[in-house]
């Protein structure tokens, strides 16, 4: 039989291209998907639930479909958590190694599928990149067993405030001697790890070192107040401070230099949200109320900024 190929080749051509329309089609159908609901895991500390705090706010405001799950142990290193990996392997009734909660790391990462699951290191170690391995890439290895399809991402930490009494230690015995020893080292080690696991970072310290080295918004010191003889409530001058710094707590001047305030949180939770979901945050509206309107604006542009640098998560 022999085809008419003048009548047969328009509407080959008519089929071909409506087909590719219909791939094309799912394929964007795919990608919104992807971009507008999204299954978090984190694996963490205080400093991933400082990071993650607003990020809730931040995806329902743009109309985003966040699912979080978390393994987070204030203070927790990546050996910590790999060691009750190895304790619930062991014995799965063992006690000791279900310390979230009453669960084990393998009973909350099997509670259906993740789409990205978050990995750092604790801030006091996290400028020495030996206390890394061999514990992240266990951890790693053991998530992709139970969730092939899950992609890695690591949150970089941020370094402690300028006025900590202490730093990170960038080796055994050996703290960092500054707020930029602790962030250059710490960046170099949370770098290494993402080359050799070939994983994207959530660049929350570089944010955070952007802000304290601006001449107007970066944080300084009140070299006025007295620190020695305190009178309550009475604070030194912290404006513009991303960590909380010195508060009273029952009659006692606290001071913490490490963990974020509200406007920290806040930083964080844009380049989480900017990078996870892919998604500009300049036109963010939501802010906590405890942050002004001028800062707020400079925390997204800084966040816009340090994620422009990077390139989302697929």
């Amino acid at each position: 039989m022999k085809i008419n190929m003048k009548l047969w080749f328009p509407a080959l051509v008519r089929f071909s291209i409506h087909f590719l329309l219909l791939i094309c089609l799912a394929a964007n159908v795919s990608a919104q998907t992807r971009r507008d609901t999204l299954r978090l895991f984190i694996i963490g500390n205080s400093f991933s639930q400082n990071a993650s705090t607003f990020l809730p706010q931040l995806a329902k405001e743009r109309g985003k479909t966040l699912i979080i799950g978390r393994a987070e142990l204030g203070g927790h290193s990546l050996e910590q958590h790999w060691g009750y990996v190895e304790k619930a392997e062991a014995d799965p009734d063992d006690p000791k190694g279900k310390p979230y909660s009453g669960k084990s790391l393998k009973m909350l990462l099997s509670q259906g599928k993740w789409d990205i699951v978050t990995i750092q290191q604790y801030s006091f170690l996290s400028a020495d990149s030996s206390s890394y391995y061999p514990y992240a890439g266990k951890l790693i290895a053991y998530v992709k067993a139970l969730q092939p399809q899950a992609r890695i991402v690591i949150h970089q930490t941020w370094a402690y405030r300028t006025d900590a009494k202490k730093f990170g230690r960038i080796a055994e015995g050996k703290p960092a001697m500054s707020q930029k020893e602790m962030w250059q080292k710490s960046r170099a080690a949370y770098h290494l790890l993402a080359k050799r696991i070939n994983a994207r970072i959530l660049p929350v310290g570089d944010a955070f070192e952007v802000v304290a080295n601006h001449k107007k918004y970066g944080f300084k010191p009140d070299l006025l107040f007295n620190y020695n003889q305190p009178t309550a409530p009475n604070l030194p001058n912290q404006t513009h401070s991303i960590n909380i710094g010195y508060f009273w707590s029952k009659k006692e001047l606290v001071f913490d230099p490490n963990h974020a305030n509200d406007a920290g949180k806040y930083l964080g939770g844009l380049i989480w949200y900017g990078i996870l979901f892919d998604d500009s945050v300049k036109n963010i509206r939501f802010k906590p109320e405890t942050v002004s309107d001028e800062f707020a604006r400079y925390l997204r542009k800084v966040a816009a900024h340090t994620i422009s640098k990077k390139q989302p998560v697929k």
